[in-house]
């Protein structure tokens, strides 16, 4: 399809994020077209390396993906445009042409969705008093049975606290969930 415009030339492609970092170093283009989802370095890893190396090539996420995470990774790693795979020919080559230029291009969804964003940024979730007690005693490196007799609790009650505090920081274990709350400024709020 890019082939039979002019003015665009395919100069290579790739089926993985380290097979496109290596094409972008070998062909250095203009404009890269990026998917999110692919084997090994997925698409914003694989931005982020080829713009750290070839900060004046563009990349555009080409992707079916389009969650707010998914979104705010790739233009983090420094896109130039996020379009849906079901854009048009029309709307695919006005983007490249665009990015090329180094404008920012977006399609309209992935746009409102980045406003949607930054009128209503997401909140730290609410941690109950309990829970940031346990939490913090947990960044202590303190056991659940050292936490139950701090607090006054069995470690039955320890264990609940913890999961549903899991829960609220979207972690699956003690660490990510201390290094999470510390991130969010959570744990400054409540000692034991």
């Amino acid at each position: 399809m890019l082939e039979s415009e002019p003015d665009l030339t395919v100069v290579g492609e790739a089926g993985s994020g380290d097979e496109a970092v290596t094409a972008a170093h070998t062909h250095r283009p203009d404009v890269i077209l990026m998917d999110l989802r692919m084997p090994g370095l997925d698409g914003a890893g694989a931005t982020d390396r080829i713009l750290a190396a070839l900060p004046q090539t563009r990349v555009v996420v080409l992707t079916t993906y389009d969650t707010d995470a998914d979104i705010l990774r790739a233009v983090e790693a420094g896109a130039s445009g996020y379009l849906l795979k079901d854009a048009s020919r029309t709307d695919l080559t006005t983007a490249i042409r665009a990015a090329a230029r180094g404008e920012t291009v977006l399609a309209p969804s992935v746009a409102g969705r980045l406003v949607q964003q930054i009128r209503n940024p997401p909140q730290p979730p609410i941690l109950s008093t309990r829970e940031l007690q346990v939490l913090s005693l947990v960044a202590t490196g303190a056991t659940n049975a050292d936490i139950g007799r701090t607090l006054h609790i069995t470690e039955a009650t320890v264990k609940t606290h913890l999961l549903r505090t899991f829960n609220k920081l979207d972690v699956s274990d003690r660490t990510a969930a201390v290094t999470t709350a510390m991130s969010l400024g959570l744990l400054s709020q409540t000692r034991p």
